[in-house]
């Protein structure tokens, strides 16, 4: 099958596998314009799947970077109501709603620009915007995330080649890294599951309480981990109980840590993407869960930023583990794409964690899960940290102590 038959393909997975859309239900596409495309084609695969409408949001990052520059700071923490009722009146209208969000950004689009106004705006919409992202955080309708190359994300991967060498570079690779090269991609994203939920089931009867995180990089820090919490990774189910796959690529066995129980120093082992900006060398110390010093080599007044968005912004919502096998990994390449590169490493994530960690969850309030330990924020920030030779132990709720990750990759033995 030649390439434009698997960038088909590649729409019709996304809607049958990745929201695995309902006949009848509404489905909105949220995507960067130089993906109208691929967004069209999502578009006529959701109507012949039975879509009862498909909404298309389109983001011009050009322009939002000439209004970053050019509009008043005052204006940008003006986050107009509209924007949060454009999925709400979906959600609670005919029809069920699932998102598909195409992530494509350039990962510097940002750059040069003033912190303040950064944090300023992306605090202002993340506000405005957590009913919504409580929804969707406990799986109350079904989503998903996938990418599409475009220029700018492009060249900055593959910054020797021309760009259209670049965009057709990096569409082998996306197709490579999400199975979709595969000749059955749907039997091969069946193995790939089977695999995640083995590994899953195996972590929860352990009944863990800690995970020790140590590397040669200087990262040694105890992860406690949040009352009744469950790991997860793979397909999630929503609460009307339709699995969906929310990361495509996924390779990713994730939990939530308690909210005070977090001590020691992580380091980073990858750049990381915030606010169209690159962040690197982030070093954190954290005490009774909560970041007490931090540093970075490339952009740490971002990183101060980032803290200060809200009080649950310097303590953590996520710990997923990555074995250095992750076919991502494999690949040797760095994509400056949090969907992608979070999944080439274990990683941690400032800010919100998910209810569906916590037993239950779902059915929980913001407060009951804070009391599990759950923490809660405006920002999901994921911060890579797995490297070739990281160990993780387990010690479970009688002190015993399991093998999970030797040099970086889950142990032979578990």
């Amino acid at each position: 099958m030649d390439k434009a038959n698997k960038i088909e393909e590649y729409a019709k997975f996304a809607v049958a596998v990745g929201v695995n859309l309902q006949k009848g239900c509404n489905l909105m596409i949220n995507t960067p314009i130089e993906t109208a495309e691929f967004a069209r084609k999502v578009a006529t695969a959701a109507y012949d799947f039975g879509a009862r409408e498909v909404v298309i949001n389109y983001k011009d990052e050009l322009f939002s970077r000439i209004k970053m520059e050019r509009t008043d700071i005052s204006v940008l923490s003006d986050f107009k109501l509209w924007q949060l009722e454009r999925y709400m009146e979906y959600y609670r209208g005919e029809g069920k709603l699932s998102i598909l969000n195409i992530y494509a950004e350039d990962p510097e689009i940002f750059k040069g620009i003033d912190a303040n106004k950064l944090s300023i705006s992306a605090k202002a919409a993340m506000k405005a915007m957590k009913p919504w992202r409580d929804l969707t955080m406990a799986n109350k309708v079904q989503w998903s995330i996938i990418s599409v190359p475009t220029v700018s994300w492009a060249k900055k991967v593959f910054p020797e080649k021309s760009e259209s060498n670049a965009v057709k570079s990096l569409w082998n690779e996306i197709l490579k890294a999400c199975r979709i090269d595969e000749k059955d991609p749907i039997s091969a994203w069946k193995d790939n599951l089977k695999s995640l939920q083995s590994y899953k089931e195996k972590l929860n009867n352990l009944k863990l309480v800690e995970l020790h995180l140590k590397s040669d990089n200087g990262t040694d820090a105890v992860i406690g981990l949040a009352d009744d919490h469950i790991f997860q990774g793979g397909s999630q189910l929503s609460s009307d109980g339709i699995e969906f796959l929310p990361n495509i690529p996924t390779e990713e066995v994730f939990t939530a840590p308690h909210l005070k129980k977090v001590n020691g120093i992580i380091k980073s082992s990858m750049p990381y993407v915030y606010h169209g900006n690159l962040i690197d060398g982030i070093e954190v110390e954290f005490e009774n869960g909560k970041v007490i010093r931090h540093t970075a080599k490339q952009n740490n007044e971002l990183l101060t930023e980032m803290f200060s968005s809200d009080e649950g912004a310097s303590r953590i919502g996520e710990i997923a583990l990555v074995p250095k096998t992750s076919p991502i990994r494999k690949s040797g390449i760095l994509f400056y794409n949090t969907l992608f590169d979070e999944n080439a490493a274990c990683h941690i994530a400032f800010g919100a964690g998910y209810p569906d960690n916590i037993s239950g969850g779902e059915k929980m309030d913001r407060e009951k899960l804070k009391d599990k330990g759950l923490n809660d924020s405006l920002i999901h920030e994921d911060i890579m940290i797995g490297t070739k030779d990281m160990n993780i132990t387990g010690i479970d709720n009688k002190g015993n102590k399991h093998s999970i990750f030797k040099d970086g990759d889950w142990d032979p033995e578990f």
